[in-house]
This record gives structure tokens, sequence and C-alpha cells, in this order.
């Protein structure tokens, strides 16, 4: 077995975004700060925004967090957009009421949108980018090979399938309306999981010798778990992520990435 472990990569990127934003603050008077929305009460969102936070002390990028009642989530983001101290904006999903997810992403001033989720985001998701970054730091090849998406949701699965084909890559993506998912994972080379259903990829789906990214997350039982099933993870013939520490440091990283850039956007005199 091997493990894509996303921490094994953070490091090196953690170390030059630091020294990026010591330059903003120092030779710039420049602050790069994120404002993180939480409109919904979870304990899984919960988790990734301390996690946020956390990195963001580590860099000296300063995190604001508007914890609010989906009702003022509008306002709130109007306000931020306004705001020429903050440089991104994230709107944590999912929503209490998922059906204002479009409606509230698009309000996110573009130049903001650091998750890349609305239409005329300046940045590629986070996500997205945070499991290329992966496959890449582990010499995970792409081209030429059949690759499965399961989940084409804003977060990860619809914008992975963008960047990917955009790429002219061999991409197919199944959602909850695909039939025969077992015989049609089989064939794949690379799966991407991203559905949020605990143990949704049986062994069964998995070919010997494939690998497997699980960005799915739920919350069990207050334990935050994939979409693999354990049975998965036993096994010794496949390159996979970790339970934890796969594909979510990566994102953080990325996320901090695009944060670093539209706070530079901001400073006149950087090209």
């Amino acid at each position: 077995m091997k493990i894509l472990d996303g921490r094994e990569l953070t490091g090196y990127i953690e170390e030059r975004q630091a020294k990026q934003v010591r330059a903003l603050r120092q030779a710039w008077n420049t602050f790069p700060k994120l404002a993180i929305i939480v409109a919904n009460d979870s304990q899984v969102i919960d988790t990734y925004v301390r996690l946020k936070r956390r990195y963001g002390e580590e860099i000296l990028i300063d995190v604001d967090v508007h914890k609010i009642e989906q009702a003022e989530a509008a306002g709130t983001i109007r306000t931020l957009n306004e705001d020429p101290s903050v440089h991104g904006i994230i709107l944590q999903l999912p929503l209490a009421d998922p059906s204002q997810t479009d409606e509230l992403i698009t309000l996110i001033n573009p130049a903001k949108d650091v998750d890349g989720l609305g239409p005329n985001a300046q940045y590629v998701s986070a996500t997205a980018t945070a499991i290329d970054w992966l496959l890449a730091g582990y010499n995970v090849t792409l081209k030429e090979r059949r690759i499965a998406i399961v989940g084409n949701g804003r977060l990860v699965g619809a914008p992975l399938a963008r960047l990917w084909l955009s790429a002219g890559l061999d991409v197919t993506v199944y959602d909850d309306t695909t039939t025969n998912l077992q015989e049609s994972l089989r064939n794949a080379d690379i799966i991407v999981t991203a559905t949020g259903v605990p143990g949704l990829i049986t062994s069964a789906m998995v070919a010997p010798g494939k690998v497997v990214v699980d960005a799915g997350t739920a919350s069990e039982n207050g334990v935050i778990v994939g979409d693999v099933a354990p049975a998965v993870r036993e096994r010794q013939d496949l390159t996979i992520t970790p339970t934890i520490g796969g594909v979510g440091p990566l994102t953080i990283t990325s996320l901090f990435d695009n944060v670093i850039t539209a706070a530079r956007k901001t400073v006149p005199t950087e090209s």
C-alpha cells in the first residue's frame, strides 16, 4: 500500500507562504485577511474552521470567523465585499438551508472568492487544486488514465471535473443517478470520491493496483469519516489517501495560497 499523505507535502508550501506574508506585511504594509462566514451549526464545519484559523496563525494571516444566522449571510457578504482589509471571503458549506447556496456564493466579490466556487471566481477551487497537488506530489500520472469522480458537488466533484477536463484528461463523473456504480468503478484507474456517504466505496468497486482519493467528509458518531469503507483501507495493493490527512491539509494550503494572491493584487506596485 502507498499512502497519499497531504501532510507530508504541506511543509515546504507553508514555509513559502510564510515568507510571502512577511514580505507583504513588512515591505508593503499589507496584512492578508480571510473572512469565514459560518451559518450552520455542525461539528464537521467547526473542525475545519478551527484548522483554518490555526493555519492562518502559523503563517500570519488574519482569519475572522463570522458565526451568524443564515438570514444574515447576504448582508454580511456585502459588508465584507466592501471592506478593503478583507482579501478573501468563504461561505463555509453546507448551509443549513442549501437552497440558498447558489444565491449567496454568487454575491461574493469574484476577486475575494478564494474558495473558487462562484460563477466568475478568479481562483480555481481550493479542494480541486489540493487533489491535483496531492497526486502530482506523489508522481501519480493522470494522462492516459481512466479517472472516475464520484460525486458532482460544488465543493469537490464539479470543480475538479472542470479542471481535469480542461486539461484534456479522461474523466467520468458519477452521481446518485448512476446505476451499476461497482462495475463502472472497477474499470477506473483513479477514483476520487466526494459524496459524504460513509462506506459508499467498497472493496468490490476497486480493482487491484488502483489509486483512491477519498475527499468525502461526514460525521458518524462524532467522528469525521470519509466515503471509503474500512475494508478498502485494509488492502495492500492500492495507492490511497489516509483516513485523516489526505486531501484536507492541502486544501487549506491551497485556500491560503489564493488569499495571498488576492492580497498581492491589492498592492499597486506588485505585478
